[in-house]
């Protein structure tokens, strides 16, 4: 997409506009304008919305199982419920007298608003507004905010309540639910189906004159209000939702009442007052921008804003799901996205959040053991899909053959492997980011060695060969099950094991009695020590032709059928086919569902002209299936200097919700909503990506690339505790430190300089260096 050809999604800075479409948009509008903070997500629907239209509020740390097969966080009931009818004419998003609805949401705030007219022979123009948004300060709180106004007037008919039919996707979560009402209030006790669980929703209400009449049935409890509208005079009223489970607090209902009343004594104005403080502080800390496009502007805010809204900041007991509180496809539970995607942005900008995720991977590495152990292995194997417990989500059979509809025996769960030596890898990033040993003795250093006691009895020695390789797995491209020796997988799994000695040595200098105490813990003697050396310095890493500079993505690879996906997708029987193992149509092809060698160069450092050579194969072979994959190569598009496709793969990339570019269900299972890798793999994309960040310990490297069109890129980030603000376009980059004892070493343009206290340093880019 050129520079002078991209559509206006955005009506202001920050402000995404969505124009109510009935037929296409319901669901994935609610995805969109989704407002949220960490703790719950609140679908942006309309408020007299339903199940039927999606409306749905997911709550973290609520994990439960209704129908046998699917642990998934629950949806609550919705306590923001508001219907609005003139007499005869209900004012719906539907209705054939809408003249129009249009849905905002507000990124930089968190806000979702909506505003309808309807034009009627008897009331003339009608007008409806509303804002919500789920509070930053009080984060079981959710408030709206709505006005209507009449331009003859006319008999309102207002109905307000909990709603307790909401959309689930797998199974009622509610083994009751029941309803009353408080002097001032709503209030359902909902018990959870599979560990009866209580969670109590409540709903309160100011600026409504009349009490109304209350009416409890099946579908939750409502209030009925009749309010006489005055020609052109706005009616102006807030509803108010809190949410509470018996995880949170011993006494859910206590504090979700008393959270409700709080909220009712500030009023809608200071609560946005203090939400939107908040959201001041979170835009600080990773403040970012882009100088000359207002669209990649607008996209880098919209997608970080997802990013942190599907991230529980507040909690180091909880992971951040797939589709993050969108909706419960993925179940709400982590994958490798967490650490490869989501993580890296809080890591440079806000670290605390970093930490409170691997701190979360810790916490449950017993489950990691426990799968590592059912499935006849050591040490700690994480789960593909992970919850609140570390116990393995993710089903056996995750798709369906569409065409015989019999179930598809996928190996995501036992086969995937690289899911724990990319946990070792982020734990190390962590630390060289942060340079907190303590972490690393705490928690970091056993996730570290039970990740290495796993490889150690997963790797196969090829005696012939004399060189260690892992057989039978299953890397990023997750069209090619059964793989032997996928080079990413390999190369993590090398790194694991490698950096586990380093750690072990490092305690070993430096704490000797936490050594003691951890390699009894974790069952790891000396002996196995030396073995892990062997290991990792046998392991099989394929490498690069010296004529082609590729490198095979695994065993076999450029053996099987080559064939781009286009051409490959004329053999499919029907759309909705999954791709992949074991008779998807991309199996015995190079066609690959996602980067793979590419995502390779993310992680580790290869000679450019490998980069080169590996991603002008592998991305006419990539049919970027995954959200992942865009991103990906937008940061090492940029990297080797291809900017229109740096450029084009960021767009793809930053929009994958809002064009709607992947669709909601794949081989008969439901995978819609937000895309929260790609909402986090988007300030990579600007940082690694188009200004070339890398960092080892205290050296600092850039080579800024930018698109013809940006003038600059600047943003802010946190390493070793010290606070630096970059500024970066073609020919110069500009570091300022904020602190007095900041001490790094600086290469830009191959020009080294240090950057001692505060102030600022200037690199310029030489003529020999162009």
């Amino acid at each position: 997409m050129s520079p002078t050809h991209k559509p206006n999604y955005f009506v202001d800075k920050g402000i995404l506009k969505v124009p109510f479409n009935p037929v296409d948009d319901v669901f994935n509008s609610g995805n969109m304008t989704l407002c949220g903070n960490g703790y719950l997500g609140y679908r942006g629907t309309h408020p007299d919305w339903r199940k039927e239209q999606y409306m749905a509020c997911t709550v973290t740390n609520t994990f439960d199982n209704a129908d046998g097969k699917w642990k998934e966080l629950c949806t609550v009931p919705n306590a923001l419920y508001a219907k609005f009818q003139i007499e005869d004419e209900v004012l719906s998003a539907f209705s054939n007298k809408c003249n129009f609805y249009d849905h905002f949401l507000d990124s930089n705030y968190g806000i979702t608003s909506g505003k309808g007219h309807w034009l009627s022979d008897k009331h003339g123009d009608v007008q409806m507004n509303w804002q919500r948004f789920a509070s930053y300060k009080d984060l079981h709180l959710v408030v709206q905010h709505l006005k209507i106004t009449s331009e003859r007037g006319g008999l309102l008919q207002l109905t307000t309540g909990i709603d307790t039919e909401v959309w689930s996707l797998n199974g009622n979560h509610f083994n009751t639910a029941s309803v009353g009402r408080s002097r001032d209030y709503f209030q359902c006790n909902i018990r959870t189906t599979e560990k009866s669980m209580p969670i109590y929703v409540m709903q309160g209400a100011s600026g409504l004159v009349t009490n109304g009449k209350d009416v409890a049935n099946e579908g939750g409890i409502f209030s009925e209000h009749e309010i006489h509208l005055k020609p052109g005079q706005p009616l102006c009223f807030t509803l108010y939702m809190t949410v509470y489970s018996q995880n949170d607090t011993a006494e859910p209902e206590e504090a979700s009442k008393k959270s409700l009343l709080t909220a009712m004594n500030k009023g809608f104005d200071q609560l946005l007052a203090e939400h939107r403080e908040e959201w001041d502080q979170k835009w600080s800390a990773a403040e970012i921008g882009i100088g000359g496009d207002d669209l990649a502007n607008n996209l880098l805010r919209y997608n970080m804003y997802h990013n942190f809204i599907a991230t529980p900041a507040h909690t180091d007991t909880q992971p951040i799901g797939a589709r993050g509180l969108s909706c419960q496809a993925y179940q709400g539970a982590a994958f490798w996205d967490q650490e490869i995607y989501n993580l890296p942005m809080f890591l440079y900008t806000q670290p605390h959040v970093a930490k409170n995720l691997l701190t979360y991977r810790h916490k449950v590495i017993n489950g990691a053991k426990a799968k590592a152990k059912a499935l006849g292995y050591k040490g700690a194997y994480y789960p593909w899909i992970s919850g609140d417990t570390g116990e393995e989500l993710c089903p056996d059979h995750f798709f369906i053959d569409v065409i015989s509809k019999r179930r598809i025996r996928n190996h995501f769960n036992d086969w995937q492997i690289h899911i724990s030596p990319d946990i070792s890898y982020t734990v190390m990033r962590y630390y060289q980011v942060t340079g907190d040993f303590d972490f690393l003795v705490e928690r970091g250093a056993e996730i570290l060695l039970e990740v290495a006691h796993f490889l150690h009895s997963r790797v196969h020695y090829n005696v012939y060969k004399d060189r260690y390789e892992i057989l039978r797995v299953l890397g990023p491209d997750e069209y090619h099950e059964n793989a032997d020796n996928n080079t990413f997988t390999n190369v993590q799994a090398k790194y694991a094991l490698e950096k586990a000695l380093e750690v072990t040595n490092m305690l070993k200098e430096k704490q000797k009695g936490a050594l003691k105490a951890l390699l009894k813990k974790t069952e790891v003697t000396e002996d196995m020590l030396g073995q892990w050396h062997t290991i990792a310095h046998k392991m099989y890493i394929p490498q690069p032709d010296p004529k082609t500079h590729l490198i095979p993505q695994f065993d076999g690879y450029f053996e099987l059928e080559d064939i781009r996906p286009m051409q490959l997708a004329e053999r499919l029987l029907d759309e909705s086919e999954y791709w992949g193992w074991p008779n998807g149509i991309a199996f015995e092809t190079q066609v690959i569902k996602q980067a793979d060698i590419v995502q390779l160069f993310v992680l580790h450092e290869y000679d450019k002209e490998v980069m080169k050579a590996n991603y002008n194969y592998y991305e006419q072979r990539t049919h970027h299936r995954s959200s992942l994959s865009p991103g990906v190569h937008a940061i090492i598009a940029a990297q080797i200097g291809n900017l229109d496709q740096a450029y084009r793969y960021f767009l793809k990339s930053s929009l994958v919700d809002i064009a709607n570019s992947h669709p909601p269900s794949s081989g008969g299972t439901f995978i819609g909503g937000v895309h929260t890798a790609a909402c986090g793999i988007a300030w990579q994309i600007i940082v690694l990506g188009f200004a070339g960040f890398k960092q080892k310990g205290k050296l600092l490297q850039f080579q800024p690339s930018l698109p013809g069109h940006w003038t600059h890129v600047h943003f802010r980030l946190m390493i070793h505790g010290k606070s630096l603000m970059v500024f970066a376009d073609s020919q110069s980059l500009t570091i300022e430190s904020m602190e007095e004892d900041a001490d790094f070493k600086i290469v830009c343009f191959d020009t080294e300089k240090k950057l001692k206290g505060k102030g600022k340093l200037v690199i310029n880019r030489s003529s020999l260096s162009k």
